[in-house]
């Protein structure tokens, strides 16, 4: 910024210079404006024509306070305005050369392709769980917001493998397309699907048809988003409460209670234990809501001789300290 604040001053003093020597060679020397600004401009650019001249004693005397003045103020905004185009260049260059590094150190990282209303939100959302990943988009003013709040991005058409390549998806842990048409959301989940076969995929679709195609494709989960905005205007007006009920605990603003999915790991102390004789309730305050199964089956309201196995996933509710300590204990 204060670069840019000093060539708007050098390039304010240098129209003032052209300002004033044409309006002086005008009266000093009797030439026409167009003469005057033409005069001016030779002898502040060095050029030296000499196809016109001062001849008067006051216009010689004029012409060299231009020529020490004006030359000096020409050849300062010059040399700005090449320092100003280098340093963009450079920082440009910069700027690149770190994401590409960053990129290439990441890994178990998510691939965001398509960056509109939806997906930045998802940025937003991973961000504050603290969940790495790349944005992957192609739109100037797209990538000019995701370098201004910080995130890694990746410029490039999504749908391009060479793009999917830059972006680490043979080290991601899965792929998010929120690009505005199915058609290229399905080319993004084929090519990632070849590039990495173990990619959880996660696609948005215009509708059930799309949904459908997508799923064909090899996407793990497709969801519609006017669908799903649509279903909860109506719950808004059917069951209030039990919505105000779901937005309390699944909003990472609520401090009262909140809706977690908890991960049992190989070595978790829980594992082979009945929900009965853990101290889930006890010590943690939490209720175990439901349990999806590594296979994907979803077991509600689990009775208290449940076993807990490897790699189940506990849908557990209950405040958000209680929750996090709850985590940390899982994975022990």
């Amino acid at each position: 910024m204060f670069l840019l604040r000093k060539l708007v001053i050098a390039i304010v003093a240098l129209l003032s210079m052209l300002l004033l020597g044409t309006i002086g060679l005008h009266y000093l020397e009797g030439w026409d404006l167009v003469t005057s600004l033409y005069a001016t401009v030779v002898t502040l650019s060095t050029v030296g024509y000499g196809d016109f001249v001062p001849h008067s004693r006051s216009g010689m005397w004029f012409a060299i306070f231009l020529i020490i003045l004006g030359v000096g103020t020409m050849l300062y905004t010059v040399g700005l305005i090449t320092e100003t185009m280098m340093a963009g260049h450079i920082e440009t260059i910069m700027g690149k050369g770190r994401r590409k590094k960053m990129i290439k150190k990441m890994e178990n990282h998510y691939l965001i392709c398509g960056c509109g209303r939806i997906g930045y939100l998802i940025c937003q959302e991973l961000t504050s769980e603290g969940v790495s990943f790349v944005a992957i988009d192609d739109h100037p003013e797209v990538i000019a917001k995701l370098e201004e709040d910080g995130y890694v991005y990746c410029k490039g058409d999504a749908t391009q493998e060479k793009t999917l390549l830059e972006a680490g998806i043979a080290r991601a842990k899965g792929v998010i397309c929120t690009l505005s048409r199915d058609a290229e959301n399905l080319y993004v989940i084929l090519t990632a699907r070849e590039l990495n076969p173990g990619l959880y995929i996660l696609s948005r679709a215009e509708d059930e048809e799309g949904e459908k195609r997508l799923l064909r494709a090899g996407a793990d989960r497709v969801e519609l988003p006017y669908t799903m905005g649509g279903m909860r205007m109506a719950m808004a007006i059917l069951r209030p409460a039990m919505l105000d009920f779901v937005e309390i605990t699944t909003r990472r603003q609520s401090l009262e209670l909140r809706m977690e999915e908890v991960p049992l790991c190989q070595g978790s102390p829980y594992i082979g234990k009945s929900l009965g004789e853990t101290d889930i309730r006890q010590r943690y305050g939490l209720i175990v809501v439901a349990v999806k199964k590594e296979s994907g089956g979803m077991i509600f309201n689990p009775l208290a001789n449940y076993v807990l196995e490897d790699k189940d996933r506990l849908i557990a509710l209950g405040e958000v300290k209680n929750i996090n300590q709850f985590s940390d204990a899982c994975v022990l």
